[in-house]
């Protein structure tokens, strides 16, 4: 059966490693879209077309159109910003024969909000770092304060962001002169005054401030049915830069398996979706937070033998998979690196 993708989100940085998953099954057709029209995604595919930010109130609408002129059967959307929408507009989809891989929009209510999401974990019994919402400066030193500093490391970010942006951990130990001129100036670490004054220095975002988790970290690729967890596959985080796994191991933690399975079925999550937890000091794993989409990461897996976002596709679209495609050679390890796609506009 011959299927047609749309993958947006051309410019993420794991775009080229999808885009390897998706070629990997014979059949499948992929087109690639993206708001920015240089973007590396579209030289690695045959097929691009330029669309609207997720933001933009004609984005469902362009990417409708879009999809009705390329006899689209499957949309896999990568930017965060896109899935709400998307999945506010997921019947029109349907009725136009596209299939839209998202979970329903109130599950992506809560899973986008980090504040949302720490309050319906620990209403249902889950564990989540101790955490403070704040909405102003005062609020946010008196919340620093109560979650232990100075004795204890403290994080927070804003409760609605992407990746690891707005993301700082506070430390009455940091030594700015060895930041400065030994560590790249993509570390995390902030002085509490520094905090203060940037915050008060524009609108205040509302952010969540929690306890700084020092484990290991765990970033897990998951594959759910309407919340039924089909395949959950952890990856210890080994190496990131700038948040973004550059070595990883997959391990089959139990206890992890145990509760991206519980996350999953509490919010009903379906699709490709991603789960990343933290350990505290007693070893104990908790939820950081939830990216309920194709994680740019999830290329990794070919290595261990799986193909998630061929497998979400194949689940979506009613096609058979197999248990080969669903045994994971735990043990694999990976490491990522820079590679290059050229053109040349002239020719």
């Amino acid at each position: 059966m011959p299927v047609n993708i749309l993958m947006t989100g051309g410019g993420a940085p794991g775009a080229a490693g999808i885009l390897r998953c998706l070629k990997q099954q014979p059949g499948f057709t992929v087109f690639v879209a993206d708001a920015d029209e240089q973007v590396g995604g579209r030289y690695h595919n045959n097929h691009f077309s330029p669309i609207p930010k997720g933001d933009d109130p004609s984005f469902a609408d362009s990417l409708l159109s879009l999809c009705r002129r390329l006899n689209i059967h499957v949309l896999l959307p990568l930017v965060t910003k896109e899935l709400l929408p998307l999945a506010q507009r997921k019947a029109e989809f349907d009725m136009a024969g596209v299939k839209v891989l998202v979970s329903s929009a109130a599950a992506l209510e809560i899973a986008n909000n980090k504040s949302r999401l720490y309050e319906f974990l620990q209403w249902r019994g889950l564990e989540v770092p101790a955490f403070k919402v704040v909405e102003t400066v005062p609020q946010f030193t008196e919340a620093v304060k109560e979650l232990g500093y100075p004795g204890k490391a403290v994080c927070f970010k804003p409760s609605v962001s992407n990746g690891s942006r707005g993301f700082r951990i506070i430390s009455d130990s940091i030594n700015e002169h060895e930041l400065l001129f030994n560590q790249k100036p993509n570390n995390t670490y902030i002085q509490l005054a520094n905090a203060e004054r940037i915050l008060s220095s524009a609108p205040f975002p509302e952010l969540l401030v929690s306890e700084y988790l020092p484990g290991e970290e765990y970033s897990v690729d998951c594959l759910a049915r309407h919340g039924e967890a089909i395949l959950v596959v952890p990856r210890l985080r080994r190496k990131m830069i700038n948040g973004i796994t550059v070595e990883g191991e997959f391990i089959q933690n139990e206890a992890i398996i145990a509760t991206s399975t519980r996350i999953i079925k509490e919010l009903q999550l379906h699709g490709n979706t991603g789960i990343q937890l933290k350990g505290n000091a007693k070893g104990e794993y908790m939820v950081l937070e939830i990216n309920p989409r194709v994680q740019g990461t999830i290329s990794a897996g070919l290595g261990a033998g799986i193909n998630l976002p061929v497998m979400a596709i194949k689940q979506e679209l009613e096609l058979p998979v197999s248990g080969d495609e669903l045994n994971v050679k735990w043990g694999t390890r990976f490491c990522r690196y820079w590679d290059e796609v050229f053109w040349n506009d002239g020719n």
